[in-house]
């Protein structure tokens, strides 16, 4: 008799994975549950039961908190990475490292199959199989939501409840927060349901990590102190959280205060990676402190045009990269060393307030980059900079200017 086929499937407990795992059972697999703890606020044990109540052979809850501070967000912080400016990628950065724990499950226990819950319309869909083909170039992947057989039985929510009442699986259903969620340490995401009007405003019961800016953050600011070496923050210092160091509780301090004061919301409609369009609402709120405080500390520490370049480029193309779920690529890793090259200055401190979903810079200084000296740049002193020289750069500067000025005016048109 040839060896039963296993699958090791991604599962949340929730209706559709839980749905899922009856349904591979069914088709005749053996399943292996795989659950990430990524920091999200999850009954891992409930879970658990739900997974072998229902017929999985095995459940595998990974703690991954830790590389994914160190190995994605702060890389993030280092490149200030975001998503068409706005974004700063809370999902798309939690995924290698899921992905990574799920294929270690999937070898460790033989799967020859790995498989998902992700929407045929997502993006999440693209960075775990792109993922797993990269660690694990054999893998074979069940996409549920992409087989017709599947989808076409279960075309809404009702069929999945009826299926789950067949089935015998739990299901703890509610219709007042009609939008799904996905959440991690860095972040939590809101979309579908009546999100999908891109006018509709979100509830304010949506938000589930920030307080209210307005109605419940603080009504008096609160001051830290964030130190940075090479762009990686090392050190946050603030009254409510005392001084923080190792990188995932420093990261957990920042979450606490931008929770606390409403920092880190945003409303968007972004293009998604197989072209559609999305509204998504997200909080991310320790990431929002730390990004912010790392590109005012670049303004002091970080040469000009070192700084372009990476802007125009390494930025971009990285924050690309995490979105399109191409973390496991070679253009991946030549971008990041780019950024470490790029943060070898950039040290020092920053200081700010936070209040009411603001993060508002007030000092920064750095005893080894020396780069602003403020007596150069002073208005009350002439220091080493020889004023007179500058006219030699303006006219330098405006030889093609004048060349362009005078060919307009030939053609009779305007500047």
């Amino acid at each position: 008799m040839p060896e039963k086929q296993r699958v090791c499937l991604a599962y949340s407990g929730g209706l559709d994975t839980s749905c899922i795992l009856a349904w591979l059972i069914e088709k005749g697999f053996e399943v292996v549950c795989f659950l990430a703890n990524i920091g999200q606020e999850e009954d891992f044990d409930a879970a658990r039961e739900k997974a072998l109540k229902i017929g999985a052979k095995a459940f595998y809850c990974v703690d991954v908190i830790d590389e994914f501070v160190k190995e994605l967000c702060f890389p993030a912080i280092q490149c200030n990475a975001s998503y068409e400016n706005v974004y700063l990628l809370g999902t798309s950065l939690a995924r290698p490292v899921i992905a990574r724990a799920q294929v270690d499950v999937a070898q460790k226990e033989g799967c020859q199959w790995i498989s998902h819950g992700c929407t045929g319309k997502g993006n999440d869909q693209v960075r775990f199989e792109l993922a797993f083909y990269a660690l694990q170039p054999k893998i074979q992947v069940i996409a549920p939501w992409r087989i017709p057989e599947f989808y076409e039985r279960f075309k809404g929510r009702n069929d999945l409840l009826e299926y789950a009442a067949q089935q015998g699986i739990p299901v703890s259903q509610s219709k007042s927060k009609p939008w799904s969620m996905d959440e991690n340490l860095a972040h939590c995401s809101y979309e579908a349901g009546i999100l999908e009007d891109p006018d509709t405003a979100p509830p304010q019961d949506l938000w589930k990590l920030t307080a209210d800016p307005i109605t419940q953050a603080p009504n008096e600011p609160e001051d830290v102190v964030i130190e940075f070496e090479k762009g990686l923050p090392v050190s946050l210092n603030s009254p409510s959280t005392g001084k923080k160091t190792k990188p995932t509780e420093l990261f957990l301090a920042a979450n606490a205060l931008a929770r606390k004061h409403g920092v880190g919301r945003i409303d968007i409609v972004e293009n998604r990676f197989i072209g559609l369009k999305s509204r998504g609402c997200y909080e991310t709120p320790g990431l929002t402190i730390l990004r912010n405080a790392h590109i005012d500390l670049e303004g002091l520490t970080l040469d000009r045009e070192v700084r372009a370049l990476r802007d125009q480029f390494v930025t971009i193309g990285w924050s690309r990269v995490l979105y399109n779920g191409l973390y496991f690529s070679p253009e991946r890793e030549f971008l990041e060393a780019s950024i470490k090259e790029s943060q070898k200055s950039v040290n020092g401190q920053v200081r700010m307030k936070l209040y009411k979903g603001n993060c508002i810079i007030v000092g920064r200084s750095s005893e080894t980059e020396k780069l602003y000296d403020a007596s150069e740049s002073s208005m009350d002193e002439i220091g080493d900079f020889e004023p007179s020289e500058t006219g030699g750069f303006i006219k330098v500067q405006a030889i093609r200017l004048k060349k362009y000025g005078q060919m307009k005016a030939e053609k009779g048109e305007r500047l």
